[in-house]
């Protein structure tokens, strides 16, 4: 008799041998092997004899692996907020940005590039600190002017934000147009960007991210009971209002930090929440969790054909999320059109 496997196990499996080759594959290759026995090796209670050459692990802690880190947290928030998202707004075509936080964040790093900061440590962060200050301003801003009385009608949100994410767009347009210097820079960031190294970038965005996709995870019930409408989730004892506000602050929290420091990355919020309900249901305690998982994995392995499509060149993250992405959702799409999955 066949024992089924779980899901989560396929998306644990992903993840690890992902992190693996993200970590395995650059300009000075390490052997797969090598790089899980150096990982294996740092865990508690955990003695490998190191037949490796000692610049493996340089390479390996100092370099690869901040990276890979920092890919695999926004890889998780996008995807996460992203469910979470899609299930608050009841729209198959909801993703982290619907309400704003990319342009915000756009305008923000791109306010922070136009003052030709000095080349320190503190003018590098200035434009992560704008990109996730100008995400969270424009985020409090939609959703203030979306709020009616106590209320918070979905339809009024997502209007809002549109208009919002409107003329933020245009303004960071402007300020492009009008600092022709950054126009390369600004471009690269907004397509998806990994600029920084070292653990810092990691260190900073990771109390949040864990902060918000840990919320999202424990409200997979209280999404569960919203999709049967605002009305109907209030006579089962759901407090509405306060259900949405948590859930928009968790979203964004989550994905404005990761934008700060890896840019606007495409697709992955919309896609990777719609893979895996088609492939494991819809139930919002699993799909949020499962969304997590594929999304940082996923990501991991775009960031390794980005690398590598055109090596020594690195294409954007964003371009390849999109490039690769959008045909096999749809052939994803087309090949379970029968199946409702929504």
């Amino acid at each position: 008799m066949r024992v089924p496997i779980s899901p989560f196990v396929w998306c644990l499996f992903l993840l690890i041998a992902a992190i693996v080759l993200s970590a395995a594959i650059g300009a000075v290759p390490i052997p797969p092997w090598d790089v899980a026995r150096m990982l294996f090796g740092k865990l508690p209670f955990m003695h490998i004899t190191p037949t490796w050459p000692a610049t493996y692990e340089t390479i390996l802690f100092d370099i690869r692996l901040p990276r890979t880190v920092l890919i695999l947290l926004a890889g998780a928030a996008l995807s996460g907020s992203g469910a979470a998202y899609q299930g608050l707004f009841r729209n198959p075509l909801a993703d982290p940005y619907i309400i704003g936080v990319a342009s915000g964040a756009g305008l923000g790093a791109v306010i922070a590039m136009a003052q030709n900061w000095p080349a320190t440590i503190f003018g590098a962060l200035v434009i992560p600190i704008a990109a996730f200050s100008g995400a969270l301003i424009t985020v409090g801003v939609v959703y203030s002017l979306a709020r009616i009385g106590r209320a918070t009608p979905i339809s009024t949100l997502i209007l809002a934000g549109v208009a919002i994410g409107s003329f933020t767009t245009a303004m960071t347009t402007f300020l492009m147009l009008s600092s022709q210097a950054e126009l390369r820079r600004a471009i690269s960031w907004m397509l998806g960007g990994f600029a920084f190294g070292g653990w810092l970038p990691v260190i900073a965005i990771l109390p949040y991210i864990a902060l918000g996709l840990i919320t999202l995870s424990l409200l997979g019930r209280p999404l569960n009971v919203l999709q049967f409408g605002d009305d109907q989730a209030q006579q089962m004892g759901l407090r509405v209002d306060r259900v949405k506000l948590v859930i928009v602050m968790a979203a964004s929290l989550t994905t404005a930090a990761a934008v700060s420091f890896a840019g606007i990355i495409g697709f992955v919020g919309l896609a990777v929440p719609h893979i895996v309900r088609l492939l494991w249901g819809g139930d919002y305690r699993r799909l949020i969790p499962l969304s997590i998982c594929a999304g940082a994995a996923l990501l991991l392995l775009a960031d390794i054909l980005a690398r590598t499509i055109i090596a020594p060149q690195e294409v954007p993250l964003g371009v390849i999320t999109a490039l690769f992405g959008a045909p096999f959702f749809l052939w994803l799409l087309r090949r379970t059109k029968r199946q409702t999955f929504w």
